[in-house]
């Protein structure tokens, strides 16, 4: 027996406006049309920001291959594209519906003008207005731009080949009270997350893609730093080899704060500052989706972001053939890590976020200037079922010379320093920490150079007083917190145990 069916398309009207609601950001719907330029093999784009009040309208123009009447006609269209089907491998599309999804969420009017070598200018236009006026015609597309736009498309007809999408009644950023300050303030923004987005296809050598916002060339944003001299750690690129392609991993650590000029650290913080910007940064063919966070993995239950980890950021690729596996949606903001590769990527971030931890913690991983040994620091974490406590190390030089030395008053040398440990202002440190989004200065950071000689000719004297031989000493604090630091300033000191100068 033949089941029953009923045809019941969607109206065109109340379907137009439920998709406006999918949540995008002005510039994560500018990346979607970008996205189809780049797929398009555009070369440059230009973005063009015009403010007009009410009449305000943006633009997208792309060298690239353009498309005749019938192929812009399927761009135009509704899914017209499964999903499903396989993608060239460049392609940086899914789901056959980001120019629309991602217009309609700014604006009423959406035209599309293209234009293909050897190829007459073509024009199509969605007007989300005359189709509500006229729900009883459906999916009316109209041909051309609307009356008084055509100037909007001659920057077109001046090229070989090429697409214009542009944006009219911005009814979702042109709001009341929307002044030309706003206007100015989401220009800046959309710089910013554009930059972020297209950083690896920005970057030279031989960059594939140029982005001009109202004329001005984009700068691209690396979260990596890469070749910055202060940077600390990063780890070779790993692989894996799944069904749906390969993906890779690479691990880095930032530079602490004060490895970096003030310039450096606001930059190299993100759009979205340091604490949200830390965790996996997700890729499909050098076009950046994700931007930070941990994906949910952890240990019992999901990490935050939390300021100690700041500085750790780890790029993943994957292959656009892996879209359904990592569940990428259609705004390209949102990403699952698939089963299999959880402990793999699980472990990475352990590593990464640990290293981090020690670089926030210690301006830097604390590393011997001369020999391969481990720096001494004057701190130490004791575990007990209690709880962890915080305890000067009697071994660090400064402090065994100075108990070496008290003589009579060792007991109460000893008896401040158990005052000391028991006094550290830990929650202080981490509200100041956290409020001020920077750990405190030590190890001498900021103070005038004779400040460190005066301490380090006293601990040399000490040590060379009580029969330490002076090139031994030398090198003792030289694997000193935080002398370590200043290898110059302990070069300075006599080779034959007398007073410094």
């Amino acid at each position: 027996m033949t089941a029953k069916t009923r045809n019941v398309p969607p109206r065109a009207s109340a379907m137009m406006e439920a998709l406006r609601g999918l949540g995008y950001s002005t510039a994560a719907a500018l990346a979607d049309i970008v996205d189809n330029s780049v797929s398009a093999g555009a070369s440059e784009v230009r973005i063009s920001f015009a403010w007009e009040g009410e009449g305000s309208r943006v633009t997208v123009l792309d060298d690239g291959r353009g498309m005749n009447d019938l192929g812009l006609e399927g761009a135009m269209r509704l899914g017209d594209k499964n999903p499903l089907d396989e993608r060239a491998p460049g392609d940086l599309g899914r789901f056959g519906v980001g120019l629309k999804t991602a217009s309609f969420s700014q604006c009423r009017r959406l035209t599309v003008a293209s234009k293909a070598i050897g190829g007459d200018l073509c024009c199509l236009r969605w007007d989300l207005d005359a189709i509500a006026a006229r729900p009883e015609d459906g999916w009316l597309l109209f041909e051309g731009p609307a009356d008084g736009s055509e100037r909007h498309l001659t920057p077109l007809q001046e090229m070989t080949s090429g697409t214009l999408v542009l944006w009219e009644q911005l009814d979702r950023i042109v709001t009341d009270g929307y002044t030309a300050d706003h206007f100015g303030d989401l220009l800046d923004n959309v710089e910013k997350r554009l930059a972020m987005v297209f950083h690896r296809l920005l970057q030279g050598p031989g960059p594939r893609l140029c982005l001009r916002l109202n004329g001005r060339p984009i700068t691209p944003w690396d979260p990596f730093m890469s070749g910055h001299p202060g940077k600390p750690w990063n780890s070779p690129v790993e692989r894996r080899f799944t069904p749906s392609g390969v993906v890779e991993a690479e691990c880095h650590v930032l530079p602490h704060r004060d490895r970096m000029t003030l310039d450096e650290h606001d930059a190299a913080a993100g759009p979205e500052g340091w604490t949200s910007q830390q965790g996996f940064y997700v890729y499909r063919n050098g076009r950046l989706l994700l931007a930070g966070g941990w994906l949910g993995l952890g240990q019992g239950r999901a990490w935050n972001r939390e300021e100690a980890q700041r500085l750790a950021r780890i790029r993943l690729d994957i292959p656009n053939t892996a879209d359904a596996d990592w569940k990428i949606d259609i705004r390209k903001s949102t990403a699952r890590i698939p089963v299999s590769l959880r402990p793999w990527l699980t472990r990475l971030a352990e590593d990464t976020r640990e290293k981090a931890r020690h670089v926030f913690a210690w301006r830097g991983a604390p590393m011997a200037v001369a020999g391969d040994g481990a720096v001494e620091q004057a701190w130490r974490l004791d575990r007990t079922r209690a709880g962890a406590r915080y305890r000067i190390d009697e071994n660090h030089p400064a402090v065994a010379v100075a108990l070496d030395a008290s003589g009579p008053a060792n007991a109460l040398v000893r008896a401040m320093l158990r005052v000391i440990e028991e006094t550290v202002p830990v929650q202080r440190i981490w509200l100041d920490t956290a409020e001020n989004r920077e750990t405190p200065k030590t190890g001498f950071d900021g103070e005038p150079p004779e400040n460190v000689r005066a301490v380090l000719a006293t601990l040399f004297q000490s040590m060379v007083a009580r029969g330490v031989e002076p090139a031994a000493a030398k090198r003792t604090l030289l694997a000193t917190e935080p002398f370590h630091n200043y290898p110059a300033l302990v070069g300075e000191l006599p080779e034959g145990g007398g007073a410094a100068h």
